[in-house]
């Protein structure tokens, strides 16, 4: 059996350690994985503030995520896809996790902090943080719950939610009542396909195309 080797979507080599995409490089044969992931959840989240930025006259650093808090619920997977997104934009990372050996492991990963879930309901960030939910609370059947006490929602900027069923969670319901940016799970769903389309074909995918569709589905 032929060992996969990790590569990253958003170029931090093995560090997610993670893949989502593998491809056999046609110059020797090797598989190769990539997570497609991180980029996508990334430039999501940016390409928000960034529009929020440029209707509100607000000066951008080469990322809007520089400097901020960025709170991270979930260490699996997509988690440790947006933590290494988040640090390799500058931001400051806090994770919550379930298993908190594993919030501690991923936050050394990023040079962040890991904090004990028990604790995420009186959590206190600071205003303008960004949140982004990388657990399935809020997923279908369990519709109506949010991972964060809904009162903090109004001091974060954006909030993020990886769960793309519903398309428009209850926790982005309440942030963007809140005042919150809000950015669903489907356009990180999306965006990683698109990165998965260029790798696995070469090419440029047609991304209004396979907007349409997955806006359409969702």
């Amino acid at each position: 059996m032929k060992s996969i080797h990790l590569l990253s979507g958003c170029m931090l080599h093995q560090s997610i350690g993670a893949v989502n995409t593998i491809i056999r490089r046609q110059t020797d044969g090797k598989l190769i994985g990539y997570n497609t992931d991180c980029e996508a959840s990334i430039t999501a989240i940016e390409d928000a503030l960034k529009v929020w930025g440029c209707m509100n006259g607000e000066a951008t650093l080469p990322s809007p995520l520089t400097g901020k808090m960025f709170v991270l619920v979930g260490a699996g997977g997509a988690g440790r896809a947006l933590a290494f997104g988040a640090k390799s934009r500058g931001a400051r990372v806090v994770i919550f996790d379930l298993d908190f050996d594993r919030a501690k492991s991923l936050a050394m990963a990023v040079s962040g902090e890991a904090q004990p879930y028990q604790d995420l309901p009186n959590f206190q960030p600071e205003k303008g943080a960004i949140l982004a939910n990388a657990t399935p609370v809020g997923m279908h059947p369990n519709k109506d719950r949010i991972p964060v006490a809904e009162v903090t929602l109004g001091d974060y900027k954006l909030v993020f939610d990886a769960v793309y069923t519903p398309r428009k969670t209850t926790l982005l319901k309440e942030a963007e009542a809140a005042g919150a940016i809000i950015v669903s799970g489907v356009e990180m769903f999306l965006r990683q396909a698109i990165g998965q389309f260029n790798l696995f074909t070469g090419g440029e995918a047609p991304r209004e195309f396979m907007r349409d569709i997955v806006i359409a589905k969702f």
